[in-house]
């Protein structure tokens, strides 16, 4: 499982926020009940796996390019790549599982227009690895250090099936907070709540030291969940699992219409199982 904490507020926060469906035919509702069915897309994946050994599997590694020379600044991200252009580790089949993040387009927002733009770690390992050195970061996400462990930490996503999508999170253009889109029924996460097919979980992390203390983690947090839920009809609930000592976090999500749903050990930390659902949208 990912670390679980990224910078989130509400006005006063820590740097370090979190790292956050029914069954269609089931219809959308708010009760969490265990669902004992296997979901059809886990079935799916092992029924390619078997089918295409060609495909990689979640631990294999391609180091692709190195990353580029800079110093993590903004001057130093350059315009995304067109949509088409993957990197070369970048497989087709790898979005199908979150519906093609990487084409949701814009979220309009009270701070500016935001959406997400899934790594390139030629780009954007440099300013990932220097947001992952702030101590306030640190203290949550535990990846500090040299690029190496921040690509460590990205690869077998970059590398996988698709279940996790890292994403950076640009607010009219500028890169200024790191996100992980993940399927939380396929995650171990799903060991510790009653998961239901399709949830859908976030990781955040707010970068920028300006873009702390303005209210911009639940902007924010709200505004992803919707996209979530806009782009993937079969998700009815969006997933996060903020530790709960980062109180900060917890009040951001709660203002961005999520409701705590429970406490959950997860070894190396007790969450606050926190959970925004599609029934309850138009109403939190």
């Amino acid at each position: 499982m990912p670390p679980t904490d990224a910078s989130a507020d509400t006005g006063t926060e820590s740097a370090s926020e979190t790292r956050g469906g029914l069954d269609p035919d089931s219809g959308p509702d708010s009760e969490d009940t265990l669902e004992l069915r296997l979901p059809d897309d886990l079935i799916a994946l092992f029924t390619a796996s078997s089918a295409a050994p060609g495909v990689p599997s979640e631990g294999e590694v391609d180091h692709g390019r190195a990353p580029a020379p800079g110093d993590g600044s903004h001057s130093a991200w350059s315009a995304p790549a067109p949509h088409g252009t993957p990197e070369p580790h970048y497989r087709e089949h790898r979005d199908d599982l979150l519906d093609h993040v990487a084409s949701w387009g814009p979220a309009v927002t009270s701070a500016g227009a935001f959406r997400l733009e899934p790594v390139r770690t030629d780009r954007d390992l440099p300013l990932l690895t220097r947001w992952m050195n702030d101590p306030a970061v640190a203290a949550f996400w535990e990846l500090d250090g040299p690029p190496s462990i921040t690509e460590a930490h990205l690869r077998p996503q970059l590398d996988g099936d698709g279940r996790s999508v890292p994403c950076l999170g640009l607010l009219d253009g500028t890169p200024m907070s790191y996100w992980e889109i993940y399927r939380a029924d396929l995650d171990p996460l799903a060991r510790h709540y009653p998961a239901r097919p399709h949830d859908t979980g976030i990781h955040l992390l707010v970068g920028g030291v300006a873009h702390r203390g303005r209210g911009l983690g639940t902007t924010l947090l709200r505004a992803v969940a919707d996209l979530v839920l806009d782009h993937r009809p079969s998700c009815a609930r969006v997933i996060a699992e903020p530790d709960l000592r980062n109180t900060p976090s917890v009040a951001a999500f709660l203002s961005a219409g999520f409701r705590f749903a429970a406490e959950v050990e997860l070894g190396d930390k007790r969450a606050a199982l926190m959970v925004r659902d599609r029934a309850l949208r138009a109403l939190l």
